[in-house]
């Protein structure tokens, strides 16, 4: 299958403000991220920095959304940075002041969008920029986002629809991001806006990554249009720090390793880990709910199933714990750099992922337990599964050498918890 750029080659590893600040987050608070991602991730691969939903509404609350709150916008009807949240934004300046700290940092800048147009442009009846038609002219309001209403919908087939999109895009890359997250498009699933957005990204020639959520109800029917016009796509629900949300995205990840790899990438959705719930959305300020073993179960089906790592917690108040899962480079190299990653199969409660490495003859297996007992002892026929006899074998979780193993791999895997190997033939 063909995609219609060349980015995101590999998943992408950043930073989004959603699970510790939800729709309240300030300048302020993005800046610590971005220094702390500089001074102790980047060298390990995490490089985007993401301000997630409302960052144009002065008044945002955790805890939910305000109805019919009131935007800012400009003139044209796109939404500006709310000034006493994001005060480098003054004089017009948009997202370029912070865009450009980011960017000194060594890093890369993204922002969240809705699908459509606000309503207050509609109600005001704006005009579009670059264009004789007014916001009236191509909203639909019969297609709104059931959990938000600062937008309406936008009618593609209307004249003037493609240049609103057109002028927003334009306008997010002379401010220079990176990263595009826009939300409200997979669920029901809006075709027409997909590509809309998509042409209008390709339009301002810089090179933007489109991740489109969420993920509800999608199917594998959509894999071809979903190369053709993004990177990034959900394939669930919000995910938060809760056992029966990992459980669950054991079979979606499963559902979509086909349709994952170079150029786009099924999102199994950010990382509630560390400290979040600060301002958020859901939930009151916590160290993740998950325990110590489902945060590495987490991160090692991300990284087997190769989904992007979107880390939602507030950096600098790391713990040495989960620091540590973000510093692993070798379990963060089967995300950026397997192949062939599938499950190999289920049995009840145990599960066996595995994957080859890209550069090497390395295969790397993944075992998770999602019972109740303790502990359950998992066995892999490794000569079925490599076509070898005797392997060397690296916990890559202990960052240890585990011996040299013939015929079968049998271990021990705690409840709820997960072990990743390398196999290397010996």
């Amino acid at each position: 299958m063909s995609i219609h750029n060349t980015l995101a080659q590999t998943p992408p590893m950043g930073w989004n403000s959603w699970d510790c600040y939800g729709p309240t987050v300030r300048e302020d608070e993005v800046r610590a991220n971005a220094d702390y991602m500089a001074a102790h991730l980047a060298r390990h691969g995490w490089d985007t920095i993401v301000v997630d939903i409302q960052w144009y509404e002065p008044a945002a609350q955790a805890g939910g959304y305000r109805p019919n709150a009131d935007l800012i916008m400009d003139g044209y009807g796109r939404l500006m940075p709310a000034l006493n949240r994001f005060p480098s934004a003054a004089n017009g300046a948009g997202f370029k002041p912070l865009a450009d700290y980011v960017h000194g940092l060594g890093l890369k800048f993204g922002i969240h969008m809705m699908r459509g147009i606000p309503r207050h442009a509609v109600r005001a009846n704006l005009p579009i920029l670059g264009s004789a038609y007014r916001a009236g002219d191509i909203a639909d309001m019969t297609r709104l986002c059931p959990w938000n209403d600062d937008m309406a919908g936008i009618d593609m087939a209307k004249p003037g629809a493609q240049a609103y999109y057109d002028s927003v895009a334009a306008l997010y890359a002379s401010w220079e991001i990176d990263y595009l997250k826009a939300d409200d498009m997979l669920y029901p699933y809006h075709a027409q806006e997909i590509e809309g957005i998509s042409r209008a990204i390709e339009a301002t020639g810089r090179p933007i990554v489109l991740s489109l959520s969420p993920g509800m109800g999608l199917t594998t029917d959509h894999a071809e249009h979903l190369r053709q016009h993004c990177e990034l796509f959900r394939i669930s629900a919000d995910f938060w720090d809760r056992w029966d949300d990992l459980k669950a995205q054991f079979d979606l990840c499963k559902t979509w390793a086909p349709c994952t790899g170079p150029g786009c990438w099924a999102d199994a959705d950010m990382l509630p880990l560390g400290r979040i719930g600060i301002r958020a959305e859901r939930g009151i300020d916590r160290q993740s709910l998950l325990t110590h073993d489902e945060q590495i179960a987490l991160m090692t089906l991300w990284s087997i199933s190769r989904s992007p790592l979107m880390f939602g917690g507030d950096l600098p108040s790391n713990d040495a714990f989960t620091l540590s899962l973000l510093t692993n480079d070798e379990v963060l190299r089967v995300n950026q750099a397997s192949r062939d990653n599938d499950e190999l199969w289920r049995r009840g409660d145990q599960v066996v992922w595995t994957a080859r490495d890209r550069d090497s003859e390395d295969r790397y297996l993944a075992l998770f337990y999602l019972g109740e007992a303790p502990s359950a002892e998992i066995e892999v026929d490794l000569a079925a599964l490599a076509g070898g006899e005797r392997y060397e074998v690296r916990d890559l979780w202990a960052g240890a050498d585990a011996g040299r193993v013939s015929g079968a791999l049998r271990q021990p895997v705690p409840s709820h918890g997960a072990k990743l190997y390398r196999l290397r033939r010996a």
